[in-house]
């Protein structure tokens, strides 16, 4: 959980609240495991998910670093790139003794590599991985807080991957080009033993490859308003058709 800062003016974000907020509209039970600042950011961050329905119990609050903050600016094309403080309250998710059972119990576990740029977030993250029955990989590589490494960890430990189309291009620089994209996500989800592989391509839709077909959805045309936490609202619709 933390706050993105707009020339407009600040916005609670994180991907895994966004999810979450989303999950809860469409009915669906959701948890988030974080961690803020006793700190006002924290305070306002902790209200604003209460006030969209949701607990808050696994929101941890921590006394040495403040809530995250990141900065985001938007070109003319409705790019996004980010300026992401750390250390912020976030990088400090402790492992808890009521994690795994939490983990374990829910139908899938959603996470993604931002959360690993550092330990204890890294080790926490880890360590509940194991116990989960689904796992749930949004990718979002965000330079310069991720490694190969970490990575690749991540996507051996998924059963389902979501990314866009930059991070699926970097990440056949790593496991070798492919020109047909069916034989590309077939090679990965091979790879990675994936149950389901999902890139989204803004403009151009979306492709899914799971049971060895792929399946491909074209872009809508509409007025783009905000492209930030899109990606979040693809991946909860895209959760229960796939978990």
């Amino acid at each position: 959980m933390l706050w993105d800062v707009l020339p407009s003016g600040k916005q609670p974000g994180g991907a895994p609240m966004n999810v979450a907020v989303h999950l809860h509209n469409f009915g669906l039970g959701a948890q988030i495991i974080s961690r803020v600042g006793h700190d006002d950011l924290g305070a306002e961050l902790l209200d604003f998910v209460r006030s969209k329905g949701l607990d808050t119990t696994y929101v941890q609050q921590g006394e040495t670093h403040l809530t995250g903050v990141v900065k985001a600016n938007v070109d003319n094309s409705q790019e996004v790139t980010y300026k992401i403080v750390q250390p912020v309250a976030w990088d400090y998710i402790m492992e808890e003794p009521n994690l795994p059972a939490l983990v374990a119990q829910a139908a899938a576990f959603v996470f993604g590599s931002l959360v690993a740029r550092q330990s204890p977030a890294r080790d926490t993250l880890y360590a509940l991985l194991p116990h989960a029955r689904l796992r749930v990989f949004d990718v979002n590589m965000r330079p310069p807080h991720y490694t190969r490494e970490v990575v690749e960890h991540l996507l051996e430990q998924a059963d389902i991957v979501k990314l866009n189309h930059h991070e699926l291009a970097e990440l056949l620089t790593w496991y070798g080009p492919n020109a047909d994209e069916e034989a590309a996500l077939a090679s990965l989800a091979q790879r990675f033993n994936l149950q389901a592989l999902c890139v989204t391509k803004g403009a151009d839709g979306a492709v899914l490859y799971t049971g060895g077909q792929l399946y491909r959805s074209p872009g809508i045309a509409v007025t783009v308003q905000d492209t930030i936490g899109s990606g979040d609202a693809f991946l909860a619709a895209l959760l229960p058709m796939v978990s």
